[in-house]
C-alpha cells in the first residue's frame, strides 16, 4: 500500500533522533494541532457523500495528506526526535496490532461460505440476527457481518421489503453484538492493548448488552412480522433456487478462528519479562508472538481456503485496504489530541474534561457514555474510545477498579452508538455496500439516522437512567 511507504519513509527519516526524544507535553500544545485529526474525520464523513467517485479512488491520498499535514510541521516545531518517537509508538503499540487482528478476522470470515437457500421468515431472520450477535463478540463485528449478511440477503431475496432487515442487522450484528470481548469491536481491542483485561468487558456491560440486543430482537420480530404479513410481500418465485442441503464450505477456517481467539487470549494472560525497546517504545514478547501468529493464521486461511469459496463469497481486499489506509492517518493525527487530553484540565481540551467531570472532580459515567457515543456516531468509534479512555486518566488498573463505571460507559458508548450512522463503525458501510450491490434499496445517510434516532436513541436514554446515572 502506498500509504505504508510514506509512513516508513518518515520513520527512517526520524530514526536517528528517536532515542533522545522527550515525552510529549500536551499542556504545551495548541488546539490547532488537532486540526489534521478533525479534518481527516470530517473527510471520512463528508467526502464520500459529496464526491463519492473522488473518494473511492483517492481516500488513501486524503489520509496521507492529513497525516503529513500534522507530522511535518510537528517535526519542524518539536524536532524529528519527538515526532519520530510519537510516530513509532503509535505504529508499534497501536496501529500494527490493530490492523493485523482486523486482517486475520477479515480473511478467516471471508473463507467461510454458508451454502444453500434459506427462506426469510420473521423467525428465521430473528434467529440469524441473534446468532450474529453472539458471533460478533468472538469473530468481530466485521467478521460476523461479512459471514452472515450475504446468506441473510439471499434468504430474503423473494421479499419486497428488505431494507429494515439490513438496518437491524447493522444495529445488532455490526455493532451491539461486539461489545463483550476485545475481539468484538476495534475500540475494545484498543482497550485491551492499553491493558484492559480480556474478560473485563463481558463482566461489566453484559447486562446492558443483553438489554439492548434483546429489545432490538423483539422490535425486529414485531416489525418483520408486520411486513411479512402484508399483502403480496413475498413474491411467488424465489430468485435463489432451493438446494438439497445447507452447510458450510471452507470449514478449516473455523479452526483458524479458534487460533485467532487463542492467540489474543495468550497475549493477554502471558506475562513475560522479555521486552524490546524500539525507539523508546517497549514491545513485549507476548504481543510479538500474537501478531506473528495472526499473520500466519491469515496466510494459512488464504492458502487452505478453496478458490471457489472466495468466489462464492465475492471476497476481495478492498474493504480491508480502505480500513488500513484510513486508520494509518487516524492513528497518526490523533497523537497530539491524546496528548492534549492527557493534560486534563490544564490542557487545551480542559472544557471537554470538565464537561464529563462532576463538581467534586469525579468522572460522570452518564456524560462519558453520551460524549463517547455522540462522537462515535459520526467519527470512527475506535479513535473516539481512545480519546475518552485517555480523558479518564488512561490508567487501565484504575479504570478497571475505582473508575469501573466510567470505563463501562466509555466502552458501551463507543460500541453501541457506532450504530447511529453509516460512518460510526467500519462494518456499517461494508454491509450497506453489499446490500445495495445485491439490489436492496437502502436508506440514505439521513434516512438511516431516522431509523437509529427513532429506535436506538430512546433505548440509550433508558440505559442511561438504569446503568449510567
Amino acid at each position: 500500500m502506498k500509504i505504508s511507504r510514506w509512513l516508513t519513509s518518515i520513520a527512517l527519516f526520524a530514526l536517528p533522533g528517536l532515542a533522545c526524544a522527550a515525552d510529549l507535553d500536551g499542556g504545551r500544545l495548541s488546539m490547532l494541532w488537532g486540526v489534521p485529526f478533525a479534518g481527516l474525520l470530517l473527510s471520512i464523513a463528508l467526502v464520500p457523500l459529496f464526491a463519492p467517485i473522488f473518494w473511492h479512488h483517492h481516500f488513501g491520498k486524503v489520509a496521507a495528506a492529513w497525516g503529513l499535514a500534522f507530522l511535518v510541521p510537528f517535526a519542524v516545531v518539536f524536532g524529528p526526535g519527538v515526532a519520530g518517537a510519537s510516530f513509532v509508538h503509535a505504529l508499534l503499540a497501536e496501529y500494527i496490532p490493530f490492523v493485523i487482528l482486523l486482517t486475520a478476522l477479515f480473511a478467516v470470515s471471508g473463507g467461510i461460505y454458508i451454502r444453500g437457500n434459506l427462506h426469510g421468515s420473521p423467525g428465521l431472520n430473528t434467529a440469524i440476527l441473534a446468532i450474529g450477535a453472539v458471533l460478533a463478540s468472538f469473530m468481530g463485528t466485521t467478521g460476523a457481518s461479512m459471514l452472515l449478511i450475504r446468506p441473510l440477503i439471499r434468504a430474503n431475496d423473494n421479499r419486497k421489503h428488505v431494507a429494515h432487515v439490513v438496518v437491524f442487522f447493522i444495529f445488532i450484528v455490526s455493532n451491539a453484538g461486539g461489545s463483550l470481548t476485545p475481539l468484538g469491536d476495534p475500540p475494545l481491542f484498543l482497550g485491551f492493548l492499553k491493558g484492559v483485561d480480556f474478560f473485563w468487558t463481558v463482566g461489566h456491560i453484559y447486562q446492558e448488552t443483553l438489554f439492548l440486543v434483546g429489545v432490538l430482537l423483539v422490535l425486529f420480530y414485531a416489525l418483520d412480522s408486520w411486513y411479512y404479513r402484508r399483502h403480496k410481500e413475498v413474491t411467488p418465485q424465489d430468485p435463489t433456487p432451493d438446494t438439497r442441503d445447507i452447510g458450510f464450505d471452507g470449514k478449516v477456517n473455523f479452526a483458524l478462528l479458534g487460533g485467532v481467539v487463542a492467540l489474543v487470549l495468550l497475549s493477554g494472560f502471558w506475562k513475560s519479562s522479555v521486552v524490546f525497546n524500539i525507539a523508546g517504545t517497549e514491545v513485549g514478547l507476548p504481543g510479538i508472538v500474537r501478531d506473528v501468529g495472526l499473520v500466519i493464521v491469515t496466510l494459512a486461511s488464504l492458502w487452505l481456503t478453496p478458490k471457489t469459496v472466495h468466489a462464492d463469497n465475492q471476497f476481495g481486499w478492498g474493504p480491508m485496504q480502505e480500513v488500513a489506509k484510513l486508520f494509518a492517518g487516524i492513528f497518526l493525527t490523533i497523537i497530539p489530541v491524546i496528548a492534549m487530553l492527557k493534560a486534563g484540565l490544564n490542557g487545551p481540551f480542559g472544557a471537554i474534561v470538565a464537561a464529563v467531570t462532576r463538581p467534586d472532580g469525579s468522572p460522570d459515567p452518564a456524560m462519558y457514555f453520551w460524549a463517547t457515543g455522540a462522537l462515535s456516531s459520526f467519527l470512527d468509534n475506535a479513535p473516539t474510545y481512545l480519546v475518552f479512555f485517555n480523558t479518564a486518566g488512561g490508567d487501565p488498573a484504575v479504570l478497571m477498579t475505582t473508575l469501573a463505571p466510567t470505563l463501562a460507559a466509555i466502552s458501551a458508548g463507543a460500541v453501541f452508538m457506532g450504530a447511529n450512522s453509516y460512518i460510526g463503525n467500519a462494518p456499517n458501510l461494508m454491509v450497506k455496500a453489499i446490500a445495495e450491490d445485491r439490489g436492496v434499496k437502502m436508506p440514505s445517510f439521513f434516512g438511516y439516522m431516522l431509523w437509529s434516532g427513532g429506535i436506538l436513541v430512546p433505548l440509550f436514554i433508558v440505559m442511561t437512567f438504569i446503568w449510567f446515572k
